[in-house]
């Protein structure tokens, strides 16, 4: 099974990207036979996201669509998703994550966005062609140094879904 981490966050290297590496370590244990996590994180083509054409973003987009499962994981900015996951997504078209599954994650300070993952991120995900089996996830940031007591509830339910 091929997982892909794909980070919104234009601070690589933080909370977000250790959730979504645990996201997909979670996947990638209740997968049968061999598994493998790459991260893609987004900050590091930033600047090039809204050049047309680009080969580095054009690599990133092939290498999501070829993936078995997508964790799409971002901070959360004003109750959504961050521009920068949102430009990315841009690249696709109709139908471009169609034969993915996807898992919305988000990273956040307050409980009152919980929701965030399931009415902002996963129908964008859903509209993009992916199929979007299980329930998204929500963190917050006090919780991360603690993912296990997140992510293993969440993985009982969610990863039979998913692989």
């Amino acid at each position: 099974m091929d997982i892909v981490a794909v980070i919104g966050n234009p601070n690589p290297g933080g909370r977000t990207t250790r959730v979504a590496e645990a996201v997909g370590a979670a996947i990638a244990a209740g997968a049968d036979g061999e598994a493998s996590v790459e991260t893609i994180e987004l900050a590091e083509v930033a600047p090039h996201l809204f050049e047309w054409g680009n080969e580095d973003v054009a690599a990133l987009t092939a290498r999501v669509t070829g993936a078995d499962v997508v964790v799409a994981a971002c901070p959360t900015y004003k109750a959504t998703y961050t521009g920068l996951l949102k430009a990315f997504l841009d690249n696709y078209g109709n139908d471009g994550l169609a034969g993915c599954r996807a898992v919305p994650v988000m990273v956040g300070a307050a409980p009152n966005h919980a929701l965030a993952p399931e009415v902002h991120l996963r129908p964008l995900l859903v509209e993009l062609g992916a199929s979007v089996p299980s329930r998204g996830l929500y963190v917050l940031e006090s919780q991360v140094d603690d993912l296990d007591a997140v992510i293993g509830p969440w993985a009982e339910h969610a990863v039979p879904l998913l692989t």
